[in-house]
């Protein structure tokens, strides 16, 4: 395959790293994630249009998971017994006072996000894709980027969760301490999420940059101020030749000191046009640059909110290491470039502020996060994972939730000690009878 014919093949592919297929519900087939790399274990699957349906049939059933807008990569939402969709249930309520929002668990950031702005609000961050749910999104602490801005789940204010017997549960962040900040990054484990509440802040416009062929040198020497420069940063890199690929800079209008977009920066070059994080695929669907200020939900995500997402066939990996080993990591990464490349399409680099929920990457550490958008070759993958996890042990690296990993259950239980056995102890306390877990989560959370 020459290596034109290669990137029109990835061209409607790669922007499955940001937009997912969410339509498609009932199907003659089977069922599987948008990425097609997972194929669920069941076709049982119910859509229920009310807080009383779900409760009504969690008390029927006896073994169930949630299926939500199906982006994870791996087994952590899969069901040998049944599958239970939220879809529908799609309300949202500002309160303009509190300055805070409720959505039923099936809204999407590309719905409540516009929303949010006609009424004079934002949300701190989002991430590179807005057509994932809310309660899924914040479940696995999916995160944006930026110095100060933690993950989406540090945004939850309170939630409503139907437990193994159907009881309603209501937790906030006032008034339920350890308990609510172990449940936000629930990871299915505790109950249906029926309603999630966030908190908000005034909207804000933004300016979108994009830098080309920043040196690796420049990365090592100046990565804590080329981090600084924008609201949120992501460095894209395939690890070849040297460089970062290309640095995205989202700056907010209102910033105390204004980003001065430089011909030159750190020794990379301003884009002269929209560009798609793969160079030299189309920038059609990438959400505006060249400096052209736009609200906050136009310029956060990579992708523009209103493409109609179309099917990929990737994989990805995520790893969480602390923000003060970032450069060593990113390097130790670089070392294995020659083994990585030829399985990737793209890595990007964020970084994630600390938080204080139990079973984030990010707990009570600033991290950076290390992204793989790979081909779909799980072989291939799952043979140079363990590579990977090995280099990127000695910083103590947390793979994320909802993508690909094979760390091993052991190794997980030391990187959240302490944290996991009280978040197992609440779970068995709200699903006594295992009701809402699975292969993923007993394998990973439940081993002893």
């Amino acid at each position: 395959m020459t290596h034109r014919t290669f990137l029109k093949a990835v061209a409607g592919l790669i922007v499955g790293r940001f937009l997912a297929p969410m339509m498609t519900w009932a199907t003659s087939g089977k069922l599987t994630n948008w990425a097609g790399n997972i194929e669920y274990s069941t076709e049982d699957l119910t859509s229920a249009t009310s807080q009383q349906q779900v409760r009504d049939y969690v008390r029927e059933h006896g073994r169930l998971k949630v299926l939500g807008t199906r982006h994870c990569f791996n087994r952590i939402a899969d069901s040998h017994d049944r599958l239970l969709s939220l879809k529908v249930l799609d309300s949202v309520a500002i309160d303009a006072k509190a300055r805070t929002v409720t959505v039923d668990a099936g809204v999407t950031y590309g719905k409540l996000s516009p929303m949010l702005h006609e009424k004079g609000f934002a949300l701190h961050n989002l991430a590179s894709l807005p057509h994932i749910s809310v309660a899924g999104a914040c479940s696995t602490a999916t995160h944006g980027s930026g110095e100060a801005n933690g993950n989406l789940a540090t945004a939850v204010s309170a939630l409503e969760l139907v437990t193994a017997s159907g009881d309603v549960v209501k937790l906030s962040r006032h008034n339920d301490g350890d308990t609510f900040r172990a449940a936000v990054v629930g990871l299915g484990a505790l109950g249906v999420i029926t309603k999630v509440t966030l908190d908000l802040q005034p909207t804000f416009s933004v300016k979108q940059y994009v830098y080309q062929d920043l040196p690796l040198s420049q990365m090592r020497e100046h990565f804590d101020a080329i981090e600084a420069s924008g609201y949120s940063v992501s460095l894209f890199t395939d690890w070849q030749k040297q460089r970062v690929n290309e640095v995205w800079l989202k700056c907010r209008d209102d910033a105390a000191h204004p980003f001065e977009a430089k011909q030159e920066w750190f020794g990379a070059k301003l884009a002269s046009k929209n560009l798609h994080p793969i160079a030299e695929l189309s920038a059609e669907n990438c959400t505006e640059q060249l400096g052209v200020a736009g609200p906050w939900f136009e310029r956060l995500p990579h992708f523009r909110m209103g493409f109609t997402p179309s099917a990929g066939k990737e994989l990805q990996s995520e790893f969480f290491v602390p923000r003060a080993h970032a450069v060593e990591a990113i390097m130790a990464i670089e070392r294995l470039r020659d083994q990585v490349t030829p399985h990737l399409l793209i890595s990007e680099i964020r970084t994630i502020a600390a938080d204080d929920l139990l079973m984030s990457p990010c707990y009570q550490e600033h991290s950076v996060a290390i992204h793989f958008t790979w081909k779909q070759d799980w072989p291939a993958v799952q043979a140079l994972l363990p590579v990977i996890e090995r280099e990127l042990a000695p910083f103590g690296a947390r793979p994320h939730w909802g993508k690909c990993f094979t760390m091993s259950s052991a190794k997980l239980a030391t990187l959240y000690e302490g944290r996991r056995e009280k978040f197992v102890h609440l779970a068995k306390t709200y699903d006594p009878a295992a009701k809402f877990r699975n292969e993923f989560l007993n394998t990973n959370i439940f081993s002893s």
